[in-house]
């Protein structure tokens, strides 16, 4: 539970204050031990969620009228269904409480909620009127008093993104993982960039080069010329920009090799974007750890007065490994190899697009999306707008 959101928030402070046991958890507003009636005309309490719409953590206007609801369906006094509702079936689960119904009911005067004290207290005296009739000292107003849960988030204020779709237990199957990023440049940066989104609990960054000025022209955001002029690594530059925004972005300001492969160790997951025989040394040791990963590559070319060429994205887990050495996936090549993966001609869209596709792979493989292909090799063609997918995990 967060106390941050209440605490800036005069709606929800008031609500607190009023003898409400509220608490945000996960982006929703929760207010527990809400009186009501089944529809056997038994009395019951159960809990009112919201999702929160934030600014800065501070609560601004509801966006809609509907409210989930976890307990049985509220009912007159006789059991009969009680009108005003508009009751519909949503099975889900929020913040460990099993959530059944998703209702939908306006203020009558105005049609839309001003602030989230309205909108609660409108609910709760809307599911809680027949209760009180069978007995007036019936009321949501407990005067709990909840304290922040020990399990601090990764985020410095409250991701209402998951919340508002309700993906937020899809989300957290992600919380407990440790992933490494090795190379932040154009691709890596984009990887970071769509990690830091997400509620890993810590993300290692390892690069040793100063963050230049093409690298402004590869990386995500918008690097100042003062930022340029302080000439820190790039992993410095970029765990001081995210981290305006979450917790658990450790740097290792230097390049992975043999000495520091032991950094590896305790990791769920790592995304190689980096070039050059270096990488060898680095897959050696994350196959003889068993730690899942993905490698990223991109070869362009230049043809005529356009440019041509492939994004590539290799998976290597427990289930499929071989590809990797058998058809060579992955080039070990340095960039002034021979290897089209190699070469130095990035655009950052193409940064953007191969990160994209790594991390989408990441999140399949620890159950965020569902997977069908289950496929360990994926190459874009760009010329043609076309992705091969290989080396099928049977």
């Amino acid at each position: 539970m967060s106390l941050r959101p209440i605490d800036r928030s005069p709606e929800l402070k008031t609500l607190r204050d009023e003898g409400y046991d509220i608490e945000v958890v996960d982006g929703y507003l929760l207010l527990h031990d809400v009186p009501f009636i089944n529809e056997r005309s038994e009395l019951g309490r159960g809990v009112l969620i919201a999702a929160l719409r934030l600014n800065n953590d501070v609560a601004l206007p509801p966006e809609d009228h509907q409210a989930k609801w976890a307990g049985d369906m509220p009912c007159n006094e006789d059991g009969s269904t009680m009108q005003g509702l508009g009751p519909s079936p949503t099975p889900m689960s929020i913040a460990g409480h099993s959530v059944q119904w998703n209702f939908s009911c306006k203020p009558a005067l105005t049609g839309a909620y001003t602030g989230f004290h309205q909108k609660m207290t409108h609910y709760v005296d809307k599911i809680s009127g027949a209760a009180r009739a069978l007995n007036p000292n019936l009321t949501a107003k407990t005067f709990r008093v909840r304290e922040s849960n020990s399990e601090e988030s990764v985020f410095l204020y409250e991701d209402t993104a998951s919340s508002r779709a309700d993906i937020v237990d899809i989300n957290n199957k992600l919380k407990p993982l440790r992933v490494g990023v090795v190379g932040l440049g154009g691709t890596g940066s984009y990887v970071l960039d769509y990690l830091a989104k997400t509620p890993v609990r810590e993300i290692h960054l390892f690069d040793g080069d100063a963050f230049e000025q093409h690298n402004a022209f590869r990386a995500p955001g918008a690097a100042s010329g003062d930022e340029l002029d302080e000439k820190l690594t790039k992993v410095e530059l970029h765990a001081r920009t995210y981290g305006k925004m979450r917790r658990g972005i450790l740097v290792h300001p230097y390049a992975m090799g043999r000495e520091t492969l032991h950094e590896l160790h305790g990791l769920d997951f790592v995304f190689l974007c980096m070039e050059g025989a270096g990488k060898r040394p680095i897959v050696d040791e994350l196959e003889r750890l068993g730690i899942p990963f993905v490698d990223v590559g991109m070869g362009l070319t230049v043809r005529g007065d356009r440019l041509r060429g492939q994004i590539r994205t290799t998976t290597s887990t427990a289930a499929m490994r071989a590809h990797v050495h058998d058809k060579k996936r992955i080039a070990f090549t340095t960039a002034e190899g021979v290897n089209e993966y190699d070469k130095n001609i990035q655009v950052v869209e193409l940064n953007g697009l191969n990160a994209a596709l790594a991390v989408i792979k990441f999140k399949k493989l620890f159950g965020f999306y569902d997977d069908d292909g289950h496929e360990h090799s994926s190459v874009f063609v760009l010329s043609a707008s076309e992705t091969i997918n290989e080396d099928i995990e049977e």
